[in-house]
């Protein structure tokens, strides 16, 4: 582990995500992307496990982040903006991947679908027992998200993996924010605020009928 793994702390990422709303609810895509590499670090940190995940986030990231520093990236400052820009300039690609593999819109659909199994395993274990599974807490998060979106044989390999997931106290301790309760009390916090993130890309997302892009 880096010191900048070391160095993590799930409270602090999750006020990125608070941060990332601003008063008109826009999602502004830096604190957006900052949110995102801090829950990369706390997916590394609990072993190779969730790399199947992680390593596909970490390239939409660096997408983003392409797209954010490059001469249109005032376009990108917020998720409303990018997408205002990229369907006014049809650099979408509504119907098959062709012109414009790695859209803006594309690559955040795909970081969207991610944190929604996120939240939920992370709210299932928020409410969860101390004795319970968190293999089928996982398992049934991944079930209700991102598995719709993968093939049979990744699914199958998936739920093989998560066989493997540590304890409930484990997962709560690698939040680096002290004891399981405490660990608790701050997901009772932050949580509200991904899931309104979430909800607010989904709403923007239907509208402009982007929820099924290729």
């Amino acid at each position: 582990m880096d010191d900048s793994e070391a160095d993590f702390n799930l409270k602090v990422v999750m006020v990125d995500f608070k941060q990332c709303l601003n008063e008109k609810e826009e999602i502004l895509m830096n604190h957006y992307l900052s949110g995102w590499w801090g829950l990369v670090k706390f997916l590394n940190s609990l072993g190779a496990i969730f790399a199947f995940i992680s390593k596909d986030v970490v390239a939409k990231l660096q997408i983003m982040e392409r797209l954010r520093s490059s001469p249109q990236g005032e376009h990108y400052a917020s998720l409303q903006s990018m997408v205002a820009y990229e369907v006014g300039h049809q650099l979408v690609d509504l119907q098959r991947r062709s012109r414009h593999p790695d859209s803006g819109c594309r690559t955040v659909l795909r970081l969207h679908r991610a944190l929604r199994w996120l939240q939920l395993f992370l709210e299932r274990l928020r409410t969860s027992p101390e004795n319970a599974r968190t293999s089928t807490l996982c398992t049934d998060s991944y079930n209700a998200s991102l598995a719709a979106y993968h093939p049979w044989v990744v699914r199958q390999a998936v739920t093989v993996a998560f066989c493997a997931l540590p304890t409930r106290k484990v997962f709560l301790e690698a939040m680096k924010v002290g004891p399981p309760e405490q660990a608790i009390a701050m997901l009772d916090e932050a949580l509200p605020f991904l899931e309104r993130v979430y909800d607010v890309v989904q709403k923007l997302y239907a509208e402009h009928t982007l929820l099924d892009l290729p």
